[in-house]
């Protein structure tokens, strides 16, 4: 097992029961709670009961899927604590991917002006993505993320065994946000990435603790993204309004095969705003074709898109506000363009 070491809490990577067990020894909570839904009640709750001291925690089960991760669902969580009579000594488990770990946070974080929780990650997009760095929140009124706090976990730990859980989609679905960060910082990881073929027989671990590490460094540095930390929303921008939409849409999209179509357009507008040379906005295109295919965009909702990416939270002075890359492994921040150069960077995304 390999520990990460941020300022306030740790990451433990690997086989991570002695540490978790070790965790809950050294601490003196009154009642645990573990947050799971339907998905991961049945595949990843009997790992946790087996192997720590939690048979006697309180589940709480919500609803998978991104459509669920509203106020009404916390309602219900916090309803759910509260007829437990859960105190300020309470600890959350929050046990499933990106919707558990950052809606458990966000309802840990305000019951009762905050209680303590800790994430175990059960997917690869939230090992390398939601479990690190404090971010945590809903969606409302159509805009992801769009009402939540910072506030970190008293601990993380992240086991690939529960990655043999989860569909091959899911899988590629986590891979995305391991690309952005090799995209953005580290041309080494990309090269390494650009040699997967099967994503069945990948040694996921070796990939978990760069990409891990990327992370760490920035939001060590700006743990409230004022700064350098907007580096992490390459692809977020446009991959985000996409994701909404398709929400919506009777073909919905995992988050990491939206935020893949949203990093070939924002390579594209690397090319036309920072000069990215286009034969990295090819490879980088015929990388993520060959591994996520291609998502049906239509002309006639380009202007949805837009007004989706016009209420995002990273937008500054009305304008929309992009990350994009200077060369493979070199991110800028707070780059700006207008809305037809957006639409050209769609239109691109389709022709290919």
């Amino acid at each position: 097992m390999q520990t990460i070491a941020l300022d306030d809490y740790n990451i433990y990577v690997g086989e991570i029961w002695e540490a978790l067990q070790a965790f809950l020894d050294d601490c003196t909570y009154s009642q645990y709670f573990i947050l799971v839904d339907e998905n991961t009640k049945a595949h990843c709750l009997p790992l946790i009961h087996k192997y720590s001291s939690l048979k006697e925690a309180t589940i709480i089960e919500i609803q998978s899927g991104e459509i669920h991760k509203n106020i009404h669902t916390c309602s219900f969580i916090w309803k759910a604590l509260m007829e437990a009579k859960a105190d300020r000594k309470a600890l959350v488990i929050n046990l499933g991917g990106g919707v558990i770990g950052d809606m458990g946070g966000f309802c840990a974080s305000t019951y009762k002006r905050g209680i303590d929780f800790i994430q175990i990650p059960t997917t690869l997009l939230s090992d390398v993505d939601s479990s690190i760095g404090g971010k945590l929140g809903i969606d409302f009124a159509e805009v992801k993320n769009s009402v939540g706090v910072f506030n970190n976990p008293q601990a993380v730990f992240i086991d690939p065994i529960f990655l043999k859980t989860l569909p091959v989609r899911e899988l590629r679905s986590g891979l995305a946000e391991i690309i952005k960060h090799g995209l953005i910082a580290d041309a080494t990881l990309w090269e390494k990435l650009k040699s997967i073929e099967n994503l069945e027989t990948v040694d996921w671990t070796s990939l978990l603790v760069p990409s891990l590490e990327i992370k760490k460094k920035v939001v060590e540095e700006d743990p409230f993204e004022y700064n350098i930390r907007k580096a992490l929303n390459f692809g977020h921008t446009v991959g985000h309004a996409i994701e909404s939409w398709a929400l919506n849409s009777p073909d919905p999209l995992l988050h990491g095969e939206a935020i893949a179509a949203g990093m070939i357009c924002e390579t594209y507008l690397s090319t036309k705003i920072l000069d990215l040379p286009n034969e990295s906005a090819e490879e980088v295109s015929a990388y993520i074709l060959k591994i996520y295919g291609k998502y049906l965009l239509q002309n006639e909702y380009f202007e949805d898109y837009l007004r989706l990416m016009k209420n995002d939270k990273k937008n500054e002075n009305g304008q929309l506000n992009f990350t994009m890359l200077s060369n493979i492994g070199e991110a800028v921040i707070n780059q700006s363009c207008e809305s037809p150069l957006v639409k050209e960077s769609l239109n691109y995304y389709i022709e290919l």
